[in-house]
This record gives C-alpha cells, sequence and structure tokens, in this order.
C-alpha cells in the first residue's frame, strides 16, 4: 500500500478495524498521556482568566478546554507524521503507532485533520479576532515538528505554538489583546522554551545521531544554566504580572509554589540524566497547576 496520504486507494482502507486499533490511534494522539494538554491547558487558563478579570463563563472555559485537547491531539498526529522516518532509530519513540507499523501515515494526517475541524467548528462561539489567531497557532503548531530538522531551535516555535492560547483567549473575553496579553504570551513562550528543553535533553544523544537539531544540543553544556534562567525569568515575569494587577497572597503563595517546582526541575537535569531529565520536564506540570491555582484564589477572594 502506498505510503502517500493523496492516492486514490488511500481512503478505503483507512481506518480500517477500527475498533480493534482504538488504542493505536489513541497513542497516536497521546491521550493515554495527557502532558501536552496538561501544560497547554494550564497556560491557556492563565490567559482566560487575566482577560476576563475572573471566571471567564462556562462556555469559554468549555469551548477553550475542549479545544485544547482537539488541538493538542491535531499536534500530535502531525508530530508523528512528520518523525515517521526518525522515531524508528529514539529510543523512546520506536514504538510509536506510526514508526511501528500499526497506523498508516495517511491515517494520521486525515485524523490531524478532523480533529482540527472540530477544533474550527468550536471557534464558531468567538469572534473574528480570535479565529485569526488560532490560525495563526495552527500554522505554528504544524510548522513544529519539521523545523527540528532546519534550526536548533524548534523549542521556541512549539513555545509560540501553545502561547498562542493566551491572546486568543484575551481576544475571546475582551474582543482585543492588550500589552498585558502579549506580555504573558512571551511569559508562557519562555516556560514552553524551558520545559521542552528539559525534553529534548531526554533524546538529546539519540538526536545527535539521526540529525535533528534542539535547543538542549545548541545549548550544549549551557543547557542546565539556560533552562534555570528561563524558568527563572517567567517566575519574574509572573510576578511582574501580579505587581501590576495588584495581586495579593493567593497570587504570591501559588508563584510560591512555582518557584518550588522549578527549583526541584534543577536539581533534577543538573546531571543530565535522561530519566530525571524526562521527569523535570513532567513536573511543569505543577509549576503551571501552583500558578493557576494562586490566579484562580486570587479572583475567587476578592469577588
Amino acid at each position: 500500500m502506498s505510503d502517500h496520504p493523496l492516492t486514490p486507494e488511500i481512503p478505503q482502507a483507512l481506518f480500517a478495524n477500527w475498533r480493534e486499533r482504538l488504542p493505536d490511534f489513541i497513542r497516536l494522539t497521546r491521550l493515554n498521556r495527557p502532558i501536552g494538554v496538561l501544560l497547554l491547558a494550564w497556560s491557556m487558563y492563565w490567559g482566560l482568566w487575566l482577560g476576563a478579570g475572573g471566571w471567564p463563563g462556562i462556555k469559554l472555559v468549555v469551548v477553550f478546554t475542549v479545544g485544547c485537547i482537539l488541538t493538542r491531539s491535531a499536534g500530535c498526529c502531525i508530530n508523528d507524521y512528520a518523525d515517521r522516518h526518525f522515531d524508528g532509530f529514539v529510543a523512546r519513540t520506536t514504538d510509536r503507532p506510526i514508526a511501528s507499523g500499526r497506523v498508516l501515515p495517511a491515517e494520521a494526517l486525515w485524523l490531524a485533520g478532523g480533529l482540527t475541524a472540530l477544533a474550527a467548528v468550536l471557534l464558531l462561539f468567538t469572534n473574528a479576532l480570535t479565529l485569526w489567531l488560532a490560525v495563526l497557532a495552527a500554522v505554528l503548531a504544524a510548522a513544529y515538528p519539521f523545523c527540528k530538522r532546519v534550526t536548533h531551535l524548534p523549542q521556541i516555535v512549539l513555545g509560540a505554538a501553545f502561547g498562542m492560547s493566551i491572546p486568543m483567549a484575551f481576544a475571546a473575553t475582551s474582543g482585543s489583546v492588550p500589552p498585558l496579553g502579549w506580555a504573558v504570551f512571551l511569559i508562557s513562550l519562555i516556560w514552553s522554551t524551558a520545559y521542552d528543553t528539559e525534553y529534548a535533553m531526554t533524546d538529546r544523544d539519540d538526536d545527535l545521531k539521526i540529525g535533528v537539531k534542539s535547543t538542549a544540543i545548541l545549548l550544549g553544556r549551557f543547557d542546565v544554566a539556560a533552562v534555570a534562567i528561563m524558568l527563572l525569568a517567567v517566575l519574574l515575569g509572573l510576578a511582574a504580572v501580579g505587581a501590576q494587577l495588584q495581586f495579593g497572597f493567593a497570587w504570591w503563595l501559588g508563584l510560591t509554589g512555582a518557584a518550588a517546582s522549578a527549583g526541584y526541575q534543577i536539581w533534577l537535569i543538573r546531571a543530565r540524566d535522561p530519566a530525571n531529565c524526562f521527569r523535570a520536564f513532567l513536573h511543569n506540570h505543577y509549576f503551571g497547576m501552583s500558578v493557576f491555582a494562586g490566579l484562580f484564589a486570587e479572583y475567587a477572594l476578592a469577588s
């Protein structure tokens, strides 16, 4: 069967025996490992609550939460399609559905298209500015897996793609993106770059062998220091946001929790052990959650 997604014979064979193969499609979309959804969701919730100045309403919470899941799942399909000739040579990814032959490359593209279409329907419940920002986010997300072939900075592209949920949230809640929205976007971009660098440190040896580029490779022996500086910049940026908005105890308590997470991450990656680098990456869930918990409590106590 042809590997090309546009050949005429492919559509009739797509998703054959899909019920039996459902676990493979779940693994393709990473729904069995929701860390990517969680990391995207926390920064997106920052934007929603800051944009609305508190509770943004159930409609937007549902639209953005479901959209987060759909777009992240579609992005994973595109990522595995782009990496299908590389994943088999990386120890951590050799058993992924496309690399192992359990899912066709064409199936990944069709599934990504279907998930993206569903996410686009959700945008009908927002406004035109949110829609255009979503188009930019989709372009960045689709470009990310291909950037690692030509630049050592794909983590910044991913950070921009993830961070676009913040101006989208401001646009959906207030109809515009004020300077605060773009400032929080930049903070989120730096945070995403930091945790995806930790993720890249996990695969650095394999990536060097197959010619895939990353910030972990670019930074070399300065990687730990760079991640520490980026996390510090994120904390300082969030502190500046809290000071500007005159937040109180709840916000600073949440930021303290995030600072503790950042310190733990640096301790984990200090020796560059791949397993501990991956643990540090996963711990960013607690970083993002701590920031949001402080933000949520701050607005809840003020209402």
